[in-house]
C-alpha cells in the first residue's frame, strides 16, 4: 500500500490546474494582474511562481535574475531594493500579438513581493521555486512562509540540489519538489525498469512532458509515482491535445501559460471516479 500523500494535497485530487507565472501567455509572467486573471477567470487551483532576493533582503517574485525581458528595468534583480523593484513597468514588455500592442504596459503592474501574492490569495495553494543559490535565501524564505501562514498551502523546492536541500533542512515538514538531479536519477532509474531511489524529503516530481523528443511521462512513471506516494505535475503544457492526454493519463497536474484553454478542457473532461 503506498504511503499517504503530504498534507498539501487534502482536498485535492488529479489533475490539478495550475497557471504557471500566473500564465505567461495571457497577461505579464508573476505579477497580481496575471495570477488575478488566472484564479477569478480560470479558477486556478495552483499558482506556481519563483522568487529571488532582493539587495534589502526581501523576496520578489519573478523568474529571470535580470529585468529587461518582463520590465523596463535594467540589470540584475539582486542589486536592487524591493522599493526601487516596483517602481519599474512590470507590464512594458508584454504583447499578446509579436508587438503590435502592449496592453498592460503604463497601467501601474509591478513586480510583486512574496508576502503580496500570499496575501493576496490567503486560501490558494502554490507552487514555488526559489531561483538563486545565495546564502540564507531558504531562511528569509521560511520566514515569509510562516509569518504569513502559508506552509501548508506551498509546495517549494529549487531546480538547483544545493538549494533545495538546504530548503528541505529548513522546513522539513514543508512539501518540497525534486530538485534537478534528484529528480533525474528517480526518472532514468524508472526508465531502466528499476525501482527508483527512496527520498522522503521530496513528495512532487515537477518536470517536463519531453526531454531531448524523448516522451518522459508514461505508464512506468505514473506508476511508479502512485507506488511511492508522490505527486507528478507535468510543465510547460499549452498544447491540448497534450492535455487531454495527460487529463486521460490521471496525471497529478498540469502547469500551463494558458489557463483559459486547461480550464475549458478540464470542464469538459469528466473526472474519473
Amino acid at each position: 500500500m503506498p504511503p499517504p500523500r503530504h498534507p498539501y494535497f487534502r482536498g485535492l485530487s488529479p489533475t490539478l490546474h495550475i497557471s504557471h507565472r500566473g500564465g505567461s501567455l495571457l497577461a505579464p509572467e508573476n505579477t497580481l494582474a496575471a495570477f488575478r486573471m488566472a484564479v477569478e477567470r480560470y479558477h486556478t487551483q495552483v499558482l506556481e511562481t519563483d522568487v529571488h532576493l532582493t539587495r534589502d533582503g526581501e523576496l520578489v517574485v519573478a523568474h529571470d535574475d535580470t529585468l529587461e525581458r518582463c520590465t523596463n528595468g535594467v540589470g540584475h534583480v539582486a542589486d536592487y531594493s524591493l522599493a526601487e523593484l516596483q517602481r519599474l513597468d512590470a507590464g512594458h514588455t508584454f504583447t499578446p500579438d509579436g508587438g503590435a500592442t502592449f496592453p498592460f504596459r503604463g497601467q501601474g503592474v509591478h513586480m510583486p513581493s512574496l508576502r503580496e501574492l500570499l496575501r493576496a490569495f490567503p486560501a490558494l495553494r502554490f507552487n514555488i521555486e526559489v531561483k538563486p543559490d545565495v546564502p540564507g535565501i531558504e531562511e528569509a524564505f521560511f520566514q515569509v512562509l510562516r509569518e504569513e501562514n502559508a506552509l501548508e498551502r506551498s509546495c517549494v523546492g529549487s531546480e538547483l540540489d544545493s538549494v533545495g536541500e538546504r530548503l528541505a533542512r529548513a522546513m522539513p515538514d514543508a512539501c518540497h519538489f525534486y530538485p534537478r538531479d534528484a529528480l533525474a536519477s528517480f526518472v532514468l532509474t524508472v526508465r531502466a525498469g528499476e525501482q527508483p531511489p527512496e527520498d522522503a524529503r521530496y513528495t512532487v516530481l515537477d518536470m517536463p512532458l519531453t526531454f531531448g523528443g524523448v516522451r518522459l511521462v508514461d505508464e512506468a512513471l505514473l506508476s511508479a509515482v502512485d507506488t511511492h506516494g508522490k505527486w507528478l505535475n507535468v510543465w510547460t503544457v499549452d498544447d491540448p491535445w497534450e492535455m487531454r492526454q495527460l487529463i486521460s493519463d490521471g496525471v497529478g497536474g498540469i502547469m500551463t501559460d494558458r489557463p483559459d484553454l486547461l480550464r475549458r478542457i478540464l470542464d469538459e473532461h469528466p473526472k474519473p471516479r
